[in-house]
């Protein structure tokens, strides 16, 4: 008992509910190593007892991170407060989002009454028995009234005595009238995400796989700002959902996968258009240049005609190559200025993310393996190395400048385009335990640990991501700093944020290291603050969100979710009545609150499913758990009930056996569902039949590496996807093209 008393006051489950009657136990040495990774030993029944007494005779007037949502009820932290508490707001700095340039937050001081709302007092004034942090300009100095602490104020809300701060994260200090005291920090949130215009469709698309005739090996940001910018204005597309374009782990092979970067909070500057950059112009060496040029257009011409795989090392290295020539041009006194406004907003983050790429030039890219000076950011080892590698550190620096400019671009394309989202990033679950961003955070990464999942009906070993997870005790601690500054960065060029793994803001299943997914255990964050910093930096990015919620989701989460206007993840073979028959839902069935869509970059593509295709492709693979008979008889089925099902809503004209018209017939049917958002995959507009990433492989498939291709498997452009009578086909299902006048040149007489 003490031990699972102990794990629960920390947030780790000693048990778990694969379904709703079935309870699994997880091995106490899980627990006690999950407990280790947060800094409690309970090694032995002794260190319980120790750690268990000293946790619960700790009291705490407020926890480290108090949450305030606008119009709601205060938390129990703070409507709990003795009544004549003072309360002290100190705001956040104005030099953040969300304050008028120059011009701090105005401070504001009360003098509470008892059963009477509040007074100002005059501007200057202290309030009695206030007790600000030194230096603090108060904004708010509050006093409960004796008997109406939990009163709701005028619209049922919060406390009389309660003003609300302006949205944004400060201090919050209290002084009882026993004189006990306590700072923590204060999130202040609106109640609800921004939500997009209803009705709206869109691209779902993995950015390296959208070669253009341009494109130095893979897609890049001049190929998404040109897929933008085309379908808005040619099919009336709202949005382009990509992958995560996060910075990736250097090495030979690079891992390819988007979803297990080197830093989240960074982009990775592979994606640059190269050409684009303002200073190439400017290149002296024009010679190097070209022949850069003339070895990318290799690269495409074997990924496009000769059946290579894309090679992002290959692709890197003739971009280093320019960059590093681009880099030698002087920047322009407007540019320079520029450069300098970025790195001052990004701060001690991007000089430790450039630090560690120049770093792992010189040392390798896992920097467990660096001296052992270097391997703490803020050593004097590292410091000297900061000196020694300025130019380097500058080099990565502008890179991340260069790629937020074209991310910036890309976004500003499709708003000119009058797409009402534009380009809806994507952020992965984790990092990689070797790269940038557990180097440099390593206090609030959980070492030892990787996230996962437990056992289930479509995996029976469950699922072990190699992703360290963020350590819940830190973040509180820290006021959420790392989660703040990494939703901000992701934000600041987004028309809209996908979140891989949204059940995460409320757990994640740990995996101690060398241990298997099914020896794994929960571990619990505060969803309340997580929702509520998420909510506050879209709410100044203007940026609504969409949850992938997909798999094994607790109860209440969904709820929860939309509560906050997270939108979910709705795919059509997955929309079944499973509390019921299990039949297909019909579309008006559906959510209102998701983005709806076939498929994703985990699953098959539609024709793969509608032909069967996939299954094929795991039997090759060795990935069946039955026979190949037997899968294939239970996917017809599946696909055949579906198939019934639009027939009967009159959505396939063309009956039985054509493949290209079931498609179609997919997408009227998401198009009559209630979903905000229509996602169509964009594999799906040629017929590819090649899904980009297969769970379960490895060096099986070629995961993360294939360009879009047509049903047969040759490679196809940029410029001959948005020539396809396929595309434009399955697009006028969706929505009417508007009308488009062509360029004076190829008008017809």
């Amino acid at each position: 008992m003490g031990l699972s008393r102990l794990a629960a006051l920390h947030g780790v489950a000693t048990s778990y509910s694969p379904s709703p009657d079935v309870t699994v136990s997880v091995p106490d040495d899980t627990v006690i190593a999950v407990l280790a990774a947060l800094g409690v030993d309970a090694g032995t029944p002794a260190d319980v007892r120790k750690c268990l007494a000293a946790a619960e005779s700790r009291s705490r007037l407020l926890p480290p991170t108090v949450v305030v949502w606008a119009g709601e009820p205060l938390p129990p932290a703070l409507a709990g407060l003795p009544p004549g508490s003072t309360v002290t707001v100190e705001p956040e700095p104005s030099d953040l989002p969300g304050h008028p340039a120059g011009r701090p937050p105005a401070p504001l001081s009360m003098r509470s009454r008892a059963a009477a709302p509040a007074e100002p007092v005059a501007p200057g004034e202290p309030a009695p028995e206030a007790a600000p942090a030194p230096g603090a300009a108060p904004v708010g100095a509050m006093t409960p009234p004796g008997d109406e602490t939990a009163a709701p104020a005028t619209g049922g809300s919060a406390p009389a005595w309660w003003i609300s701060p302006p949205h944004g994260v400060h201090r919050i200090h209290v002084r009882t009238p026993d004189n006990r005291r306590a700072t923590a920090t204060l999130v202040a949130a609106p109640p609800r995400l921004p939500q997009p215009p209803e009705g709206t469709h869109g691209f779902l698309v993995q950015l390296y796989s959208l070669l253009s005739a341009r494109s130095w090996g893979m897609g890049d940001l001049g190929d998404l700002a040109d897929l933008a910018a085309w379908a808005g204005r040619s099919v009336g597309s709202g949005f382009v959902q990509v992958n995560p374009l996060h910075a990736a782990v250097p090495g030979k092979p690079t891992d390819p996968s988007p979803y297990r970067p080197s830093s989240r909070r960074f982009p990775d500057p592979v994606h640059l258009h190269v050409e684009s950059i303002p200073e190439y112009g400017h290149v002296r060496d024009r010679a190097a240049l070209d022949d850069l040029r003339q070895d990318a257009a290799a690269l495409s011409e074997a990924v496009l005609n000769k059946g290579a795989l894309i090679d992002r090392d290959a692709v890197w290295e003739l971009k280093r190559q320019a960059l590093e020539l681009v880099a030698q041009v002087p920047l322009t006194p407007g540019r320079r200025a520029d450069y300098c406004d970025f790195l001052a907003e990004q701060g001690q983050a991007l000089e430790d993310h450039a630090l560690w790429c120049a770093l792992a030039e010189v040392h390798g890219p896992d920097w467990h393996t660096w001296p052992e000076a270097l391997r703490a950011p803020r050593s004097p080892g590292t410091a000297r190395a900061r000196s020694e590698l300025l130019d380097r550190v500058d080099f990565h620096c502008r890179l991340a400048w260069l790629t937020a400019g074209q991310l910036a671009a890309a976004q500003r394309a499709a708003e000119d385009a009058g797409m009402g989202v534009g380009i809806v990033h994507d952020l992965a679950v984790g990092v990689h335990p070797a790269g940038a961003d557990t180097w440099s955070q390593q206090e609030a990464f959980a070492h030892g640990m990787s996230v996962g999942a437990p056992p289930d009906a479509f995996n029976a070993r469950g699922q072990d991501w190699g992703l360290p997870p963020w350590r819940p005790d830190v973040l509180a601690a820290t006021g959420y700093a790392a989660y703040r500054g990494l939703l901000r960065g992701l934000l600041a060029h987004a028309g809209a944020l996908r979140i891989d793994h949204v059940m995460g803001l409320f757990r994640l299943w740990w995996v101690p290291e060398g241990r298997p997914p099914t020896d794994g255990t929960y571990v619990a964050y505060d969803a309340e603050a997580m929702l509520a910093v998420l909510v506050l930096e879209a709410h100044r990015a203007g940026t609504s969100v969409v949850g992938e919620d997909l798999g094994t989701v607790a109860p209440g989460v969904r709820e929860a979710l939309a509560r906050r206007g997270v939108l979910g993840t709705s795919v059509l073979w997955f929309e079944r009545d499973w509390e019921g028959d299990g039949r297909p839902l019909a579309p008006e069935e559906w959510r209102r609150d998701c983005l709806a869509t076939a498929t994703t970059h985990d699953l098959p593509s539609t024709a793969a499913r509608l032909t069967g295709d996939h299954v094929t492709l795991r039997h090759r693979l060795g990935l069946l758990t039955r026979s190949l008979e037997e899968e294939l008889t239970a996917d017809l089925t599946d696909t055949a009930e579906w198939l019934a099902l639009l027939a009967r809503l009159r959505m396939l004209p063309e009956g039985d056996g054509d493949e290209e018209a079931a498609v179609r017939a997919v997408h009227r049917f998401l198009r009559r569902t209630p979903a905000r958002m229509t996602g169509v995959w964009l594999p799906d507009t040629v017929g590819d039949r090649r899904p980009q990433n297969l769970p379960g492989t490895w060096d099986q498939y070629p995961n993360w590496r294939l360009p879009i291709a047509d049903p047969e498997g040759h490679p196809v452009t940029l410029e001959e996807i948005t020539a396809s009578p396929r595309l434009h086909g399955l697009m006028e299902v969706l929505r009417p093209r508007k009308p488009h006048t062509a360029p004076p040149g190829e008008r017809r007489p």
